[in-house]
């Protein structure tokens, strides 16, 4: 462990040493002006840089105060370092950049007043989010779910909210008290519609707590649907060895991430923010194109190499992507299923950036782990493979491929079953349950998945040509030996 620790007041040593980028702007007198829910590994590698990178370029009171609703750890590892961390770019080319636009970290359910008490404040323009779509607490028809045990928490004690939504509606409703001008809401969630969804949320709630109050978010605060990418593994005790060494400090609590990095955002919005285009962000109409061009080539490709390459008993993406025949297999999806299923946005060569995120699994400075990838399938396959699925059948174009990547998904559950893996997704106690995961008989197994209606729908279930297809798949699948499964699935 290095005897010099990262801090405010090592700055300036760590970088004569080293060479590493620091905050060139004036930290200490910098206000904070974001408020962000949910400082995760993300959200540290991705919103933080680039307004890190906007304050480096032209200052800005744009601090930012993270605010995690339940884990204390990033508090306190970061405060002992000043909230200073290190952002490792690991590609063709590595560097390192410490990153100090967080100020400040809260623990909502440690410090709820004192929340509330930055939400509030004058000086907060903009509340940012990397939740999850769990922490919007929707309903399945995308209305907030007022049965959701924190919505009932929150209405019940609307000072003292344990929810996201509670401590956003609680902030506004005190602004408002105060007249003090509304922030704007933005979500970074990986969630199609980000911000309609949370717009819905927000609102619904309100008009629980007061219905004048519900108004005057309608009308002042804005929720534009914004976009996100770049792959960011999570911290492993590797990351922290290396990046300490790299910048001649401890660093406790580093980020990694390849270099590619996208940020897209709906520019149907008022009032003041970091000057983000100056640093990469895209402002556009058409945030739902980008959208649905990430979650169809980079998410659809990713769970497809997540579930086969598991299958095959391999652990990184860049293990299954260096195989021959997953490259190719991979290759063809994008190119014969998903490239010509949707109208990609104006601004964007979506075959060049079809190849692009290709290139990018072949990073092998990036270890992505698949166990991480294939977590919370029944969610995550409903928005980056069933579309793709629908789309095609509507425009007579191929699902086969499609159908093996799901039926990949279908096996790797009915192997976690009955191995008695852990499975991480919202329907694990379900699956543990189901007595079809155990049969032999191919078609019976695909008939039970299918009838879970909530993820496949009467279209689906009811389609004969999938079905068939999944049935082929999944045979061939069963039929096939872990280290054979490269020539199989090359031969699709």
């Amino acid at each position: 462990m290095n005897t010099m620790k990262l801090s405010q007041k090592t700055l300036a040593a760590i970088a004569n040493k080293s060479k590493i980028s620091i905050p060139n702007y004036d930290r200490e007198n910098t206000e904070i002006g974001i408020v962000h829910l949910g400082p995760g590994a993300f959200h540290r590698a991705h919103q933080a840089v680039y307004t890190e990178n906007v304050m480096n370029l032209s200052g800005g009171n744009w601090g930012i105060c993270g605010v995690s609703l339940h884990s204390a750890t990033a508090r306190d590892v970061l405060t002992e370092q000043d909230n200073l961390y290190t952002l490792a770019i690991l590609d063709k080319n590595i560097s390192y950049q410490v990153i100090g636009a967080i100020k400040e970290i809260l623990v909502a359910s440690q410090q709820i007043d004192e929340v509330i008490a930055r939400m509030s404040a004058v000086s907060t323009k903009l509340v940012t989010l990397t939740i999850t779509e769990k922490g919007y607490c929707l309903a399945n028809d995308g209305s907030l779910d007022l049965n959701h045990e924190d919505i009932k928490h929150d209405l019940s004690n609307p000072t003292k909210p344990v929810s996201a939504i509670g401590f956003i509606v609680e902030s506004l409703k005190q602004r408002k008290l105060d007249g003090v001008n509304a922030f704007n809401i933005l979500s970074c969630d990986n969630v199609t519609g980000n911000g309609e969804k949370l717009r819905r949320a927000v609102l619904d709630y309100a008009a629980q707590i007061d219905g004048s109050l519900r108004v005057w978010i309608e009308a002042n605060v804005f929720f534009p649907n914004t976009m996100v990418d770049s792959i960011t593994p999570k911290t492993e005790s590797y990351t922290i060895e290396s990046v300490s060494k790299a910048i001649g400090a401890q660093d406790n609590w580093p980020i990694q991430r390849e270099e590619f990095s996208q940020w897209i955002i709906d520019n149907n919005w008022q009032g003041e923010r970091p000057d983000w285009e100056q640093v990469g962000v895209i402002f556009t109409d058409d945030v739902e194109g980008f959208e649905k061009a990430k979650l169809r080539l980079l998410n659809c490709l990713h769970s497809t190499l997540a579930y086969t390459g598991s299958l095959a008993g391999l652990v990184t993406i860049f293990d299954v992507i260096s195989d021959k025949g997953f490259y190719q297999f991979i290759c063809k999806l994008a190119t014969d299923e998903i490239i010509g299923s949707f109208i990609p946005p104006k601004e964007l060569d979506i075959k060049a950036y079809g190849n692009q995120i290709i290139q990018r699994f072949l990073n092998p400075s990036i270890r992505h782990l698949l166990a991480q990838i294939a977590w919370d399938g029944s969610q995550k396959l409903q928005m980056r493979l069933l579309p793709i699925i629908r789309d095609n059948i509507k425009l007579s174009r191929s699902t086969e491929l499609l159908c093996f990547s799901l039926a990949s998904w279908f096996e790797f559950i009915c192997e976690s079953v009955k191995n008695n893996k852990e499975i991480v997704d919202p329907m694990a106690g379900f699956f543990i349950t189901m007595a079809e995961i155990h049969s032999d008989d191919v078609s019976e197994i695909i008939e039970s998945f299918l009838s879970i209606e909530p993820i496949f729908g009467e279209d689906l279930i009811n389609n004969l040509i999938i079905k068939e297809q999944l049935i082929n798949s999944l045979t061939k699948i069963r039929n096939c030996p872990k280290k054979q499964l490269s020539s199989l699935i090359e031969s699709l």
